[in-house]
């Protein structure tokens, strides 16, 4: 976990702990800053600091007249048929010729090398049918081109969250830069640091209680789901998370609080 987490836990330590208590803070379980694929200029952003978004949920467009409009040109592109509809056509009434042509032939009406240049213009219908369809499958291809280029203009939430802060807003222009920073908190996740002396003793999976501070005042059952595997040398500690639901999201994410593990530390001695 980053250093800085490590020093602010470790400032929350009070004079005196109750047993297996351990200072904690809740934070989001992901935290998103969202940017582009592409540069531009935005043409939108749809929401605001402090609106909930859905997963996949629409935050921001870039201008994109230029992609829409090869959008619509790679459609109509893909939408004509008329000449894959007349080689097919033409490769029908081929076949028909050469057909009647093979039954003729064996009363001698036909020449054997009238019935090969039949059979010949079959070949070539069929070729040029091909290279048409072949025409179309680039089409489409190029449909789907177009469109994924138009899609890389529009931002879409990749989490369920809230938006926590908006970096750009319309008509200024978009690069490598965050535009919106969105944090998901359900669930979230409690940061405890704990000594080493005490590693041993915790195991992903552990019931846990966390006891929040403040208004809050909640105590809430959990579960331990990650403990660090390497001790960190300069403070002796290692660090160790607690999920915890948050579906009405009642309970805000920066709270501190003291984190419970039965049998740890001093309950377990």
């Amino acid at each position: 976990m980053a250093s800085t987490l490590l020093g602010a836990l470790l400032a929350l330590v009070p004079a005196a702990l109750p047993a297996a208590g351990y200072p904690c803070l809740v934070e989001p379980h992901v935290v998103v800053e969202l940017s582009t694929a592409v540069e531009g200029v935005l043409d939108s952003v749809e929401v605001q600091k402090g609106d909930f978004v859905q997963a996949g949920e629409v935050v921001a467009r870039l201008e994109s007249a230029i992609e829409q409009a090869m959008v619509a040109q790679a459609e109509a592109r893909a939408d004509m048929r008329s000449t894959v509809r007349a080689r097919e056509v033409s490769l029908a009434r081929n076949q028909e010729k050469h057909e009647r042509a093979v039954k003729l032939s064996s009363q001698k009406f036909v020449s054997p090398d009238e019935l090969d240049e039949l059979a010949s213009a079959v070949e070539l219908a069929r070729l040029e049918l091909e290279a048409e369809r072949e025409q179309q499958r680039l089409a489409e291809l190029e449909l789907a081109r177009s469109r994924a280029l138009l899609e890389q203009r529009v931002l879409r939430s990749p989490i369920d969250g809230v938006v926590v802060r908006r970096f750009l807003n319309p008509g200024e222009f978009a690069q490598a830069q965050p535009i919106l920073r969105i944090a998901q908190l359900d669930p979230l996740n409690v940061e405890a640091v704990l000594p080493g002396a005490v590693h041993g003793q915790v195991t992903a999976g552990m019931p846990a209680r966390v006891l929040l501070h403040g208004a809050q005042g909640q105590v809430i059952d959990a579960e331990v789901t990650i403990v660090e595997q390497v001790i960190d040398a300069a403070s002796g500690t290692f660090g160790v998370r607690v999920e915890v639901a948050n579906p009405d999201h009642g309970i805000p994410a920066g709270l501190e609080c003291t984190l419970e593990l039965e049998g740890v530390g001093e309950a377990g001695g």
